[in-house]
Protein backbone atom coordinates (compact mmCIF):
# COMPACT_ATOMS: atom_id res chain seq x y z
CA UNK A 1 0.00 0.00 0.00
CA UNK A 2 1.49 3.29 -0.98
CA UNK A 3 1.93 6.29 1.61
CA UNK A 4 -0.74 8.09 -0.18
CA UNK A 5 -3.30 5.27 0.33
CA UNK A 6 -2.47 4.77 3.37
CA UNK A 7 -3.59 8.34 5.04
CA UNK A 8 -6.63 8.16 2.54
CA UNK A 9 -7.26 4.41 4.70
CA UNK A 10 -6.90 6.96 7.88
CA UNK A 11 -9.07 9.54 6.84
CA UNK A 12 -11.74 7.22 5.63
CA UNK A 13 -11.78 5.38 9.27
CA UNK A 14 -11.72 9.13 10.99
CA UNK A 15 -9.45 7.99 13.50
CA UNK A 16 -8.44 10.80 15.96
CA UNK A 17 -5.09 10.15 17.92
CA UNK A 18 -4.57 11.72 20.97
CA UNK A 19 -1.37 14.26 20.88
CA UNK A 20 -0.37 16.37 24.07
CA UNK A 21 2.22 19.73 23.27
CA UNK A 22 3.52 20.86 26.03
CA UNK A 23 5.34 24.63 24.50
CA UNK A 24 5.91 27.65 25.01
CA UNK A 25 2.67 29.56 24.47
CA UNK A 26 2.37 33.17 23.58
CA UNK A 27 0.33 35.70 21.57
CA UNK A 28 1.06 36.65 18.45
CA UNK A 29 -0.47 40.52 17.80
CA UNK A 30 -0.34 42.61 14.35
CA UNK A 31 -1.02 46.19 14.33
CA UNK A 32 -1.73 47.35 10.32
CA UNK A 33 -1.48 50.67 9.20
CA UNK A 34 0.04 53.18 6.61
CA UNK A 35 3.44 55.35 7.08
CA UNK A 36 3.49 58.07 4.71
CA UNK A 37 5.85 60.58 6.58
CA UNK A 38 8.66 60.64 9.28
CA UNK A 39 8.19 61.84 12.85
CA UNK A 40 9.27 64.78 13.45
CA UNK A 41 10.61 63.74 17.03
CA UNK A 42 12.79 61.51 15.75
CA UNK A 43 13.59 60.06 11.95
CA UNK A 44 10.96 56.88 12.60
CA UNK A 45 7.59 56.49 10.27
CA UNK A 46 4.84 57.33 11.57
CA UNK A 47 2.05 54.29 11.41
CA UNK A 48 -1.58 55.45 10.93
CA UNK A 49 -3.19 52.19 12.54
CA UNK A 50 -5.90 50.89 10.03
CA UNK A 51 -6.26 46.98 11.43
CA UNK A 52 -4.98 44.60 14.33
CA UNK A 53 -4.76 41.01 14.74
CA UNK A 54 -4.30 38.32 17.39
CA UNK A 55 -3.46 35.02 16.57
CA UNK A 56 -1.62 32.11 18.77
CA UNK A 57 2.13 31.68 18.35
CA UNK A 58 4.86 29.11 19.46
CA UNK A 59 3.07 26.00 20.62
CA UNK A 60 -0.20 27.36 20.11
CA UNK A 61 0.44 27.43 16.51
CA UNK A 62 1.61 23.33 16.39
CA UNK A 63 -1.90 23.20 17.92
CA UNK A 64 -3.55 24.59 15.91
CA UNK A 65 -1.57 22.61 12.73
CA UNK A 66 -2.66 19.65 14.77
CA UNK A 67 -6.14 20.77 15.03
CA UNK A 68 -6.40 21.62 10.96
CA UNK A 69 -5.10 17.50 10.86
CA UNK A 70 -7.86 16.12 13.09
CA UNK A 71 -6.10 15.51 15.96
CA UNK A 72 -7.42 15.66 19.51
CA UNK A 73 -4.99 18.10 21.60
CA UNK A 74 -4.37 18.70 24.90
CA UNK A 75 -1.67 21.54 25.54
CA UNK A 76 0.46 22.30 28.48
CA UNK A 77 2.16 25.80 29.45
CA UNK A 78 2.84 28.49 31.29
CA UNK A 79 0.73 31.54 30.68
CA UNK A 80 0.46 35.12 32.87
CA UNK A 81 -2.21 35.82 34.85
CA UNK A 82 -2.93 38.63 32.69
CA UNK A 83 -5.61 39.62 29.84
CA UNK A 84 -3.08 37.89 27.06
CA UNK A 85 -3.32 34.51 28.86
CA UNK A 86 -7.75 34.42 29.25
CA UNK A 87 -6.94 35.56 25.19
CA UNK A 88 -4.54 32.49 24.55
CA UNK A 89 -6.97 30.09 26.64
CA UNK A 90 -10.07 31.34 25.08
CA UNK A 91 -8.13 30.69 21.51
CA UNK A 92 -7.37 27.39 22.63
CA UNK A 93 -10.81 26.39 23.83
CA UNK A 94 -12.68 27.70 20.61
CA UNK A 95 -10.50 25.18 18.67
CA UNK A 96 -11.58 22.05 21.11
CA UNK A 97 -8.40 22.26 22.79
CA UNK A 98 -8.09 20.95 26.35
CA UNK A 99 -6.78 23.63 28.73
CA UNK A 100 -6.89 21.93 32.00
CA UNK A 101 -2.74 21.47 32.19
CA UNK A 102 -1.80 25.20 31.51
CA UNK A 103 -0.95 26.65 34.73
CA UNK A 104 -0.51 30.64 35.77
CA UNK A 105 2.22 31.91 36.70
CA UNK A 106 1.18 35.68 38.45
CA UNK A 107 5.14 36.49 38.47
CA UNK A 108 5.63 36.60 34.83
CA UNK A 109 3.76 38.04 31.63
CA UNK A 110 1.95 36.40 28.84
CA UNK A 111 4.65 36.21 26.15
CA UNK A 112 3.41 38.56 23.37
CA UNK A 113 4.81 39.27 20.40
CA UNK A 114 3.75 42.60 18.56
CA UNK A 115 4.87 43.63 15.32
CA UNK A 116 4.08 47.26 13.86
CA UNK A 117 3.28 46.54 9.51
CA UNK A 118 2.72 48.85 7.16
CA UNK A 119 2.37 47.78 3.04
CA UNK A 120 3.04 44.97 4.67
CA UNK A 121 6.41 45.71 5.74
CA UNK A 122 7.65 44.99 9.21
CA UNK A 123 8.55 47.87 11.02
CA UNK A 124 9.32 46.91 14.67
CA UNK A 125 8.48 43.71 16.79
CA UNK A 126 7.50 44.43 20.57
CA UNK A 127 8.50 41.25 22.67
CA UNK A 128 7.02 41.53 26.13
CA UNK A 129 8.34 38.33 27.85
CA UNK A 130 10.23 36.23 30.36
CA UNK A 131 12.45 33.81 30.41
CA UNK A 132 13.20 32.85 33.27
CA UNK A 133 12.94 29.29 34.95
CA UNK A 134 9.83 28.29 36.67
CA UNK A 135 8.92 28.60 40.41
CA UNK A 136 9.72 25.01 41.66
CA UNK A 137 6.35 24.56 43.25
CA UNK A 138 4.72 25.51 39.49
CA UNK A 139 7.64 22.76 37.83
CA UNK A 140 6.13 20.52 40.39
CA UNK A 141 2.31 21.34 39.48
CA UNK A 142 2.69 20.74 35.89
CA UNK A 143 4.42 17.67 36.12
CA UNK A 144 1.52 16.36 38.95
CA UNK A 145 -0.80 17.35 35.74
CA UNK A 146 0.80 15.83 33.33
CA UNK A 147 1.18 12.16 34.81
CA UNK A 148 -2.12 11.74 34.28
CA UNK A 149 -2.74 13.50 31.06
CA UNK A 150 0.41 11.85 29.35
CA UNK A 151 -0.98 8.21 30.08
CA UNK A 152 -4.38 9.23 27.64
CA UNK A 153 -1.97 10.79 25.09
CA UNK A 154 -0.73 8.76 22.35
CA UNK A 155 2.34 10.75 21.63
CA UNK A 156 4.04 13.98 22.97
CA UNK A 157 5.44 16.97 21.02
CA UNK A 158 7.59 19.38 23.21
CA UNK A 159 7.70 22.52 21.56
CA UNK A 160 10.26 24.51 23.15
CA UNK A 161 10.90 28.09 22.13
CA UNK A 162 13.82 29.07 24.90
CA UNK A 163 10.64 30.83 27.11
CA UNK A 164 11.87 28.99 30.47
CA UNK A 165 9.53 26.49 30.43
CA UNK A 166 11.96 23.66 29.46
CA UNK A 167 14.50 24.24 32.06
CA UNK A 168 17.00 21.03 31.75
CA UNK A 169 15.75 19.40 35.03
CA UNK A 170 12.13 19.83 34.50
CA UNK A 171 12.54 18.63 30.75
CA UNK A 172 14.29 15.41 32.07
CA UNK A 173 11.50 15.09 34.40
CA UNK A 174 8.80 15.23 31.75
CA UNK A 175 10.50 12.81 29.77
CA UNK A 176 10.56 10.30 32.20
CA UNK A 177 6.97 10.80 33.15
CA UNK A 178 6.31 9.76 29.26
CA UNK A 179 9.16 6.76 29.32
CA UNK A 180 7.00 5.38 32.09
CA UNK A 181 4.30 5.50 30.15
CA UNK A 182 5.71 3.99 26.89
CA UNK A 183 5.17 6.99 25.13
CA UNK A 184 7.12 8.72 22.07
CA UNK A 185 8.74 12.20 22.52
CA UNK A 186 9.43 14.29 19.69
CA UNK A 187 11.21 17.64 19.91
CA UNK A 188 10.97 20.84 18.39
CA UNK A 189 14.44 22.21 19.76
CA UNK A 190 15.61 25.46 20.93
CA UNK A 191 18.91 26.77 22.49
CA UNK A 192 22.35 25.00 22.17
CA UNK A 193 21.75 22.17 25.14
CA UNK A 194 20.31 19.20 23.98
CA UNK A 195 21.54 17.01 26.54
CA UNK A 196 18.27 17.94 27.97
CA UNK A 197 16.23 16.57 25.74
CA UNK A 198 18.56 12.81 26.41
CA UNK A 199 15.73 10.18 26.08
CA UNK A 200 13.89 11.71 23.26
CA UNK A 201 12.34 9.64 20.39
CA UNK A 202 13.20 12.09 17.64
CA UNK A 203 14.27 15.84 17.84
CA UNK A 204 13.74 18.02 14.34
CA UNK A 205 16.31 20.97 14.50
CA UNK A 206 16.83 23.39 11.34
CA UNK A 207 20.10 23.54 9.76
CA UNK A 208 21.41 26.53 11.99
CA UNK A 209 19.82 24.95 14.80
CA UNK A 210 21.90 21.59 14.57
CA UNK A 211 25.01 23.70 13.77
CA UNK A 212 24.78 26.15 16.66
CA UNK A 213 23.80 23.12 19.20
CA UNK A 214 26.85 20.53 17.30
CA UNK A 215 28.98 24.01 17.99
CA UNK A 216 29.89 23.17 13.97
CA UNK A 217 31.02 26.08 12.34
CA UNK A 218 28.57 25.55 9.77
CA UNK A 219 26.58 22.69 7.73
CA UNK A 220 27.41 23.27 3.94
CA UNK A 221 27.49 19.33 2.86
CA UNK A 222 26.68 16.00 3.70
CA UNK A 223 29.68 15.38 5.97
CA UNK A 224 29.61 18.79 7.72
CA UNK A 225 25.85 17.14 8.51
CA UNK A 226 26.93 13.77 9.73
CA UNK A 227 29.28 15.51 12.03
CA UNK A 228 27.08 17.69 13.39
CA UNK A 229 24.29 14.97 13.70
CA UNK A 230 26.78 12.42 15.47
CA UNK A 231 27.44 15.17 18.21
CA UNK A 232 23.65 15.26 18.91
CA UNK A 233 23.11 11.49 18.85
CA UNK A 234 26.21 11.57 21.42
CA UNK A 235 24.44 14.09 23.80
CA UNK A 236 20.71 12.80 23.41
CA UNK A 237 20.49 9.30 22.48
CA UNK A 238 17.46 9.85 20.24
CA UNK A 239 16.31 7.42 17.70
CA UNK A 240 15.97 10.12 15.12
CA UNK A 241 17.09 13.90 13.81
CA UNK A 242 14.97 15.19 11.28
CA UNK A 243 16.89 18.33 9.80
CA UNK A 244 14.71 20.68 8.03
CA UNK A 245 17.27 21.91 5.24
CA UNK A 246 15.12 24.79 3.77
CA UNK A 247 15.73 24.74 -0.34
CA UNK A 248 17.45 21.52 -0.01
CA UNK A 249 14.66 19.52 1.44
CA UNK A 250 14.57 17.24 5.10
CA UNK A 251 17.20 14.76 6.47
CA UNK A 252 16.30 11.86 8.43
CA UNK A 253 19.16 10.81 10.08
CA UNK A 254 19.47 7.67 12.64
CA UNK A 255 23.08 7.06 13.98
CA UNK A 256 23.94 4.48 10.84
CA UNK A 257 21.68 5.79 7.98
CA UNK A 258 20.76 9.00 6.17
CA UNK A 259 17.98 9.65 3.97
CA UNK A 260 17.38 13.66 2.07
CA UNK A 261 13.88 13.75 1.21
CA UNK A 262 14.11 16.82 -1.48
CA UNK A 263 11.90 20.00 -1.58
CA UNK A 264 8.16 19.91 -2.75
CA UNK A 265 7.45 23.35 -3.19
CA UNK A 266 7.29 24.83 -6.45
CA UNK A 267 6.91 28.50 -5.14
CA UNK A 268 7.83 29.95 -1.88
CA UNK A 269 5.68 33.07 -0.11
CA UNK A 270 6.03 33.00 3.49
CA UNK A 271 8.09 30.52 5.57
CA UNK A 272 6.76 31.57 8.85
CA UNK A 273 5.53 28.99 10.97
CA UNK A 274 6.56 26.36 8.25
CA UNK A 275 8.98 24.36 10.92
CA UNK A 276 5.65 24.05 13.42
CA UNK A 277 3.50 22.47 10.22
CA UNK A 278 6.63 20.16 10.16
CA UNK A 279 7.12 18.91 13.48
CA UNK A 280 2.40 18.91 14.37
CA UNK A 281 2.97 16.78 10.59
CA UNK A 282 5.55 14.09 11.56
CA UNK A 283 3.71 13.81 15.52
CA UNK A 284 0.24 12.96 13.82
CA UNK A 285 1.55 10.51 11.46
CA UNK A 286 3.93 8.58 14.01
CA UNK A 287 0.91 8.59 16.35
CA UNK A 288 -1.64 6.77 13.89
CA UNK A 289 1.66 4.69 13.48
CA UNK A 290 3.18 5.37 10.22
CA UNK A 291 6.89 5.05 9.92
CA UNK A 292 9.01 8.01 10.54
CA UNK A 293 10.20 7.96 6.52
CA UNK A 294 6.74 7.79 5.96
CA UNK A 295 5.65 10.99 8.24
CA UNK A 296 8.36 13.13 7.07
CA UNK A 297 6.98 12.60 3.53
CA UNK A 298 3.98 13.97 4.60
CA UNK A 299 5.17 16.70 6.42
CA UNK A 300 7.52 17.48 3.51
CA UNK A 301 3.75 17.87 1.30
CA UNK A 302 2.42 20.17 4.45
CA UNK A 303 5.58 21.91 4.75
CA UNK A 304 5.14 23.04 0.51
CA UNK A 305 1.44 23.97 1.22
CA UNK A 306 1.92 26.53 4.34
CA UNK A 307 4.88 28.09 2.42
CA UNK A 308 2.35 29.02 -0.14
CA UNK A 309 0.46 31.21 1.82
CA UNK A 310 1.02 34.58 3.82
CA UNK A 311 1.87 34.32 7.55
CA UNK A 312 1.52 31.29 10.15
CA UNK A 313 -0.45 28.96 7.93
CA UNK A 314 -2.17 25.61 8.55
CA UNK A 315 -2.77 22.52 6.11
CA UNK A 316 -5.43 19.42 6.01
CA UNK A 317 -4.96 15.71 5.15
CA UNK A 318 -7.36 16.63 1.87
CA UNK A 319 -4.64 19.14 0.78
CA UNK A 320 -1.82 16.79 1.64
CA UNK A 321 -3.44 14.21 -0.46
CA UNK A 322 -3.63 16.61 -3.38
CA UNK A 323 -0.16 17.70 -2.79
CA UNK A 324 0.67 14.39 -3.24
CA UNK A 325 -0.91 13.49 -6.80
Amino acid sequence: MTTKDKVLSIKSTQKRPAILVIGDLMIDHYIWGNATRLSPEAPVPIVNVKNESTTLGGAGNVVQNLVALGAQVTVAGVIGDDIHGKQVISILQEEGVQTGTIITDSSRPTTVKTRVLAARHQLVRIDREATNQLPAQLEDELADKLTTVIDKADIVIFSDYNKGLFAPALTQRLIEIASQHQKKVIIDPKGLNYEKYKGAYLIKPNRKELAEAAKAESIKNNDDLQEAAQTIFNQTGTDYLVVTLSEDGMAILTKNSQKLLPVKATEVFDVTGAGDTVIATITYFLALDFPVEEACELANHAAAIVIRRVGSATTTIDEIVKDMA
